[in-house]
């Protein structure tokens, strides 16, 4: 029925690797990856460990339709306790990697304990064993993934990796598979340094079978797709422009957020957006994006392929950098530029490049250097702390802190502990733009204030891709809200909140939801996998994850004083635009929302919510 039905179970400290039948009751309960995932880790691991030590554990798992004929699944997730946050986290990938892994025989790989020296894991359809990784330790993952194929000989191997990030316990390192794409966010990729893990390698020869009315499915997924082909965003917008097509729309309604948020519009945003990237560069002729790009089994192709000007600055003297490789998202180009006054469009991709090479979220990352710039314009930090000047707007500091930070050195160290530790150690926390430790996204909740009760409340701290309710707030998916007004928001971010959860789930992507909603991926569902999958019966079950997932947050010590955004977002009005004089209205949203989930005043779940979600 569209899982293979077993798992690896790999005990990193004794070196044993072994097979397990799936957990079949928990697979159609929670579905897989995201939700399955999660539901194997808080059965297994107590809530109030310390995420880098050897109690915590980590899973690559995949869904029932990752690697079928399904738009858009190439999909996995990796699952943890995070080290940024102390919450749960899960990040999710695309590429090719997923699908190669479910090819492969295996609905998921566990991680136990931690390896006596560094190791990567070897799979080869039925074989599964590890492997001494001492040569590839210090390597990055670009170089990781090109010598594990030339030591396989195989080039259609799939590797996911840690760089130096990792190794180095940056608690926002990233887990990087395809050579630019990631499980990005939550310090998943500390987590596997921490356990001395450097890698999956994995080539799967078996493709994915068990579909329950192979027939039916392949009609569904036809029909599924031309609604993805039809529609302007999906069939337009992302694959012409990529998520860049928001640099400027956001940036026009007022809630992009500039310099540490303490703008809403960036002057620059018009230098560093989808069609800055599509326009001939004055210094060389030459575009900065090549040409789109999809992960497997995609009809988008969001992804974004560039090419650097050989003569900028950051790559003057460095040819490893001057040919193409994944280019600038959205998100990225904010935090590493609008969030930053940085307008220099070169200097953000060699740095998003460095970021893909070592292994790094690009949004932590930015957003920390934020916090530094401001403090810097403070007179708190200092030229000789920093090791630079570093003023808003400088892409030479950018530069400067990104290549530090990823390989540990000097103040690189202080920036990779997050902007949350950073801003405490400097006395001003209030500086921190973060839910729980984990930094904002490209959206300013006070422009926006759908998504900034969705920052407060989202189970792996601050984040756009728990609950997306830009899509309604500013694009009109699936209909159109105020963005200013927050009545009916707890309602909307609720929705949004389990809708993604139970995509998550299945292993397809979240951006097919600007076009589809649960009632084109229940068809999907039902006929791989079985007719219990309803469009009522996906609400409940990304109603029950979301809920999984708060229960382990409370019993890992977060309460409901962790759901709460910055002073800047409650007290500093916007200045400029469309959402002048506008705070974010948490204090009316949030005991509405906990009412809306069915929780009690301090966020924790009601015993009647929890018996009707099963947990």
């Amino acid at each position: 029925m569209s899982w293979t039905g077993k798992i690896l179970r790999v005990d990193l400290t004794r070196g044993t690797v072994k097979s397990e039948p799936l957990n079949m009751d928990w697979a159609r309960t929670y579905v897989g990856s995201r939700g399955l995932a999660t539901k194997y880790l808080v059965s297994e691991i107590d809530p109030k460990i310390d995420p880098l030590s050897v109690d915590n554990k980590m899973i690559w798992a995949t869904g029932p339709l990752t690697g079928t004929a399904a738009s858009t699944g190439g999909r996995y997730t990796v699952v943890t306790k995070g080290p940024l946050t102390g919450a749960i986290a899960c990040s999710n990938s695309g590429g090719y990697f997923g699908a190669e892994l479910k090819f492969a025989g295996w609905d998921m790989v566990i991680f136990e304990g931690k390896s006596p020296k560094p190791v990567y894991l070897y799979i080869n359809d039925d074989v599964a064993e590890l492997r001494d990784a001492a040569h590839l330790w210090g390597k990055s993952v670009w170089e990781t993934e090109e010598t594990l194929k030339k030591q396989l000989q195989d080039p259609l191997t799939r590797v996911s990796s840690i760089g130096a990030a990792g190794e180095h316990q940056v608690l926002f390192a990233a887990i990087v598979n395809d050579m630019h794409r990631a499980a990005g966010r939550s310090g998943v990729g500390a987590v596997a340094g921490s356990k001395n893990l450097k890698a999956i390698a994995v080539r799967g020869t078996k493709g994915v079978g068990n579909i329950k009315d192979p027939a039916r499915f392949m009609q569904v997924v036809k029909e599924k797709k031309q609604i993805l082909k039809d529609n302007a965003v999906t069939g337009q917008g992302l694959p012409a422009y990529g998520t860049q097509v928001l640099m400027n729309v956001i940036n026009e309604i007022g809630a992009l957020p500039t310099r540490n948020h303490r703008d809403s519009q960036f002057e620059g945003a018009k230098d560093i957006s989808a069609e800055a990237m599509a326009t001939p560069r004055k210094t060389d002729g030459k575009k900065h994006l090549v040409t789109n790009q999809a992960c497997f089994g995609c009809t988008i192709a969001c992804g974004r392929v560039s090419k650097l000007d050989a003569g900028h600055f950051t790559v003057k003297n460095k040819p490893e950098y001057w040919g193409a490789s994944g280019g600038l998202e959205y998100e990225a180009a904010w935090s590493l530029g609008a969030s930053n006054g940085v307008n220099d469009l070169e200097a953000l991709q060699y740095v998003n490049m460095l970021c893909n090479e070592q292994g790094m979220d690009p949004i932590s990352f930015g957003a920390t250097v934020s916090a530094v710039m401001e403090l810097y314009g403070m007179g708190v930090l200092t030229k000789e702390q920093i090791g630079i000047e570093a003023p808003f707007g400088s892409a030479q500091a950018l530069v400067f802190l990104a290549e530090a930070t990823a390989k540990g050195e000097g103040f690189g160290k202080e920036l990779g502990q997050g902007s949350k530790r950073l801003t405490a150690k400097y006395g001003h926390p209030e500086l921190s733009m973060s839910v729980k430790g984990q930094e904002f996204p490209a959206y300013d909740g006070r422009g926006i204030q759908g998504i900034g009760l969705g920052y407060a409340t989202s189970n792996r701290g601050a984040c756009h891709l728990r609950g997306y309710t830009v899509a309604s707030e500013v694009l009109g998916i699936p209909v159109k809200t105020d963005p200013l007004v927050s009545e009916g928001k707890p309602e909307l971010v609720k929705a949004f909140q389990d809708a993604t959860a139970a995509f998550d789930a299945s292993g397809l992507c979240v951006f097919t939801t600007f076009a589809w909603g649960l009632a084109d991926l229940a068809p999907q569902l039902a006929a791989a996998c079985g007719d219990q999958y309803t469009t009522e019966e996906l609400e409940k079950i990304g109603e029950r994850i979301w809920n999984m997932e708060r229960d382990f947050n409370n019993r890992a010590g977060l309460t409901a004083a962790d759901d709460q955004l910055p002073k800047r977002l409650l007290e500093e009005a916007i200045k400029t635009g469309p959402a002048k004089g506008k705070v974010n209205e948490l204090g009316k949203m949030l005991p509405r929302y906990y009412e809306v989930r069915g929780w009690n005043p301090d966020g924790t779940l009601k015993p009647e919510t929890r018996e009707r979600l099963g947990l």
